[in-house]
């Protein structure tokens, strides 16, 4: 797979300033702006929202990067992501107002529409525990002067970073009576997000508030509005970030019981293997669906995905792949098919019992449900590869392939038994 115009860029600007030894020897190397668009635009080279987005030569060298002004960055070991932690396995049933017609929970295409039925149906007022909430400050805007101490992860110490009107943005803040939240939302699912996005709006508005602020990240997919609420136990510490709580919640209903599932396993019609399609490489299907529904929301090439969502070049192929031999993504091109979009317009339920078809038409992934659920648990690694070996996959030889596939088919069948 070829490298991303990013790689490129930054292996250049890497070797032509030396950054590697100058951050050896100093600790941080400052790198502005103009420096970087010698070789491209600076908001296409510095922006990585989670680690995996992270070039080569930074992932390699344990390096972040972080701006300090609006026209400066520092590239330093600098620990700026933090992993989001296991979801709770509640979700709480919330209902839209029945006036509200210009919103439709179930196809929600954007962040900011995501933030405004969290509003309407009232998650923001119970998940913050405020009253009278209203939306205040958002948009972008000058961070003013602060500085902060940020664990450098090559030595452990502390590393200080002084920052100077550096640009922020914040989703949304919504202002109740005893509290200030700023939101960061996304509509991809990650392992782990910039903590920057938080901390940054946190150290602007704590100073110019007498009221608590809390920083809020919310995480939109598949109909499920995933929050984290945190805290930073010394505000003038980025690395002493702490999660405070984690709720789930949903407009639709989302009960789906054990009848559903082996109704989908009695009804289903097994498909020939598609030809010319890898069989799926792509452990976590809940990022299968979030990826369609990216699609559905606009014209994405590979590098497009790469560097917006929480995927790597080599996951990208291997997600798109995974949709294509679903039938939700059309062969070469990042589009869904029409399969794809229809399914994305059912209610939660149906949408999720119509992925459990698209998985259980194909022979493996079907013997392997129906012994899970006949056994109460999931078959042993070597009886899911006698399966495979059986069911005529394209593209799936060696031993070893076979064992690599079987951990997805795993993934998926446990997927499909998380839905009960």
């Amino acid at each position: 797979m070829s490298d991303s115009l990013n790689e490129r860029a930054w292996r250049t600007l890497f070797h032509r300033h030396r950054i590697l030894e100058k951050i050896e020897r100093n600790g941080v190397f400052y790198i502005s702006a103009n420096q970087i668009k010698a070789e491209r635009e600076p908001r296409l080279m510095a922006k990585f929202d989670h680690t995996i987005n992270l070039p080569k030569i930074f992932a390699d060298n344990g390096l972040s990067i972080l701006p300090i002004t609006r026209g400066d960055y520092a590239i330093a070991h600098f620990d700026a992501y933090h992993t989001f932690e296991p979801l709770t396995t509640e979700i709480q049933q919330v209902t839209m107002p029945s006036h509200i017609q210009s919103i439709n929970s179930s196809n929600i295409p954007s962040e900011a529409i995501a933030l405004n039925c969290a509003i309407a149906t009232g998650i923001i007022a119970d998940f913050t525990d405020d009253m009278d909430i209203i939306p205040t400050v958002s948009g972008r805007m000058g961070s003013g002067d602060f500085n902060f101490n940020i664990r450098d992860t090559l030595t452990d110490g502390q590393f200080t970073v002084n920052v100077s009107n550096s640009q922020i943005e914040i989703d949304a803040a919504y202002e109740g009576v005893n509290y200030l939240s700023l939101l960061e939302a996304k509509r991809d699912i990650s392992d782990d997000f910039l903590v920057r996005q938080l901390y940054y709006p946190y150290r602007v508005w704590q100073s110019r508030v007498t009221k608590p602020v809390k920083p809020i990240f919310l995480v939109y997919s598949n109909g499920i509005y995933h929050l984290y609420e945190y805290r930073f136990t010394n505000p003038n510490e980025y690395s002493s970030i702490q999660l405070v709580k984690q709720k789930n919640y949903s407009i639709e209903d989302t009960e789906i019981t054990i009848e559903d599932i082996i109704g989908v396993l009695d009804s289903v019609k097994l498909e020939s293997e598609p030809q010319n399609v890898p069989f799926p490489q792509a452990d976590n299907f809940e990022r299968v669906i979030n990826l369609c529904e990216l699609l559905n929301d606009g014209d994405y090439d590979l590098d497009k995905i790469t560097q917006n969502y929480a995927f790597d070049r080599r996951q990208t192929f291997y997600y798109l792949d995974a949709g294509v031999y679903l039938g939700l993504i059309r062969p070469r091109t990042p589009k869904l098919t029409d399969n794809g979009t229809a399914i994305l317009q059912l209610n939660y339920k149906q949408r999720q019992l119509e992925y459990c078809k698209r998985i259980l038409s194909h022979k493996a992934f079907f013997e392997v449900t129906k012994l899970y659920f006949n056994r109460g648990q999931m078959p042993e690694k070597s009886e899911i590869v006698t399966i495979m070996e059986d069911s005529n996959l394209f593209n799936v030889k060696s031993y070893s392939t076979y064992n690599r596939r079987a951990s997805t088919i795993r993934s998926w069948v446990e997927w499909i038994a998380g839905l009960i």
